[in-house]
């Protein structure tokens, strides 16, 4: 039975989480903090969380004149999903009885009931008037200003404004799927973009195996590569698999390997779903061998191009862990360019929009390795700007491109070529 308040209290804690512990999303679903809720219910859990995480901001500036100190934490995210709601045409009886209602409840700051009541009140009434002047929330500096020195003020703003957008659904269709019936949009570069996909499980065709959820800058390293039926290809880093089933699709042999255990698990149900077979492999792609016409390597990073999906990574993370993720993709690219046959090619990329785990590797790499070459006429592709092919010869994709149709995950690819 559908709780809206049980979804809002699941809501308050995945905030405490992020905010608190540090902790992504999606470790807290992993842990089961959704297992108790209604479909319905999980789905909305998630929807306030991560509305909230994107309008931090606002909502901080809006309680700032409502608050004479901060409270502590579970409050101060009561607080803060409230407002969201208020300021997002929420009925404002509702939204305060079941923010109080979830305070009350908390046996180290109940007694704080009173204050959350008379907070929220106060932005119902003027709250929304003051939200719609605020500016588009922007990433926290840690993050923020490398990348405004990589790409400028007004590409941050660009940026910033796709993440708080949010993302469409983009789906990628086996070669020969129909995919009329989804209503989508058909994407320059061969993806289904779907505007407000709800349920996705209940998506025409999803059971049938026909398609699989896949952002559309994630498709194109796979569509870049453009393995052939019979090539024997290697993707390292595999799951949850949508490279690999764009590849076994396309009449590859593909081996896929993942580290996790509980990943591979995953890309073994989307293989068995979409009817597709891969060899699946659990294992560190560091101790793979072998030779093979084409490997393709999705490098661990920090997935900073993926925030307009994953709005709790710039406040759950700080940074320190981007130096280990920098050297691991080096030694990953070196090992995987090693597992290529003469003549053979390697697509390596990164959901990062970080040179240094992208841009930056590949000219390394370049001069590290004599036999090595980046190709750019591969990234020729209907839907791709010249404008995005990068001096290396590698591909970089951010979220503010194609910025009024719903924008793009930020990803950084190339492809290398071994000579003969």
């Amino acid at each position: 039975m559908s709780d809206a308040n049980h979804a809002r209290r699941t809501a308050v804690y995945l905030l405490d989480q992020v905010l608190g512990e540090g902790r992504l999303l999606a470790e807290c679903y992993a842990a089961g903090a959704l297992e108790k809720l209604a479909p319905e219910d999980r789905a909305r859990a998630q929807r306030l969380a991560a509305e909230t995480l994107r309008s931090l901001e606002r909502a901080d500036r809006v309680l700032k004149k409502h608050l004479k100190k901060t409270p502590p934490l579970t409050v101060m995210n009561a607080l803060r999903l409230g407002t969201v709601e208020l300021c997002s045409g929420g009925a404002a009886h509702g939204v305060v009885n079941a923010m109080v209602a979830i305070v009350s409840r908390h046996r180290r700051h109940g007694q704080l009931k009173g204050l959350v009541n008379a907070v929220l009140r106060k932005v119902a009434e003027e709250g929304p008037a003051e939200w719609a002047k605020l500016r588009t929330p922007r990433l926290p500096n840690w993050l923020r200003k490398p990348l405004v020195q990589a790409w400028g003020a007004e590409a941050m703003l660009g940026m910033e404004a796709a993440h708080y957008a949010g993302a469409p659904l983009d789906v990628t269709g086996k070669p020969d799927a129909d995919l009329s019936a989804l209503g989508g949009v058909l994407l320059p570069t061969g993806s289904v973009r779907i505007a407000a996909a709800g349920q996705v499980s209940s998506l025409p065709g999803f059971e049938a195996g026909d398609w699989w959820v896949q952002d559309a800058a994630a498709a194109l390293p796979a569509r870049i590569l453009n393995v052939q039926p019979g090539e024997q290809v290697l993707e390292l880093c595999a799951a949850p698999g949508g490279k690999t089933m764009q590849m076994a699709a396309a009449g590859a042999k593909v081996t896929a390997v993942d580290i996790s255990e509980n990943r591979v698990a995953r890309l073994r149900e989307n293989l068995e779903r979409t009817g597709l077979e891969a060899e699946l492999i659990t294992g560190d792609a560091l101790e793979q061998t072998g030779q093979y016409d084409a490997v393709l390597l999705d490098a661990p990073c920090s997935a900073t191009g993926t925030i307009r999906r994953h709005p709790d990574l710039p406040q759950a993370k700080d940074g320190s862990e981007f130096g280990g993720l920098i050297e691991l993709q080096a030694q990953m690219l070196a090992h995987a360019w090693s597992l290529v046959k003469p003549g053979g090619r390697l697509m390596f990329c990164t959901c990062s929009l970080l040179p240094d785990e992208g841009e930056c590797q590949v000219e390394e790499a370049l001069d590290m390795f004599p036999d090595m070459t980046a190709d750019r006429e591969a990234l020729n592709l209907p839907g791709v700007e010249p404008a995005w092919i990068t001096e290396e010869g590698g591909l970089r994709l951010r979220p503010d491109y194609w910025a009024t149709d719903g924008g793009m995950d930020g990803f950084y690819m190339a492809l290398l070529r071994k000579s003969a």
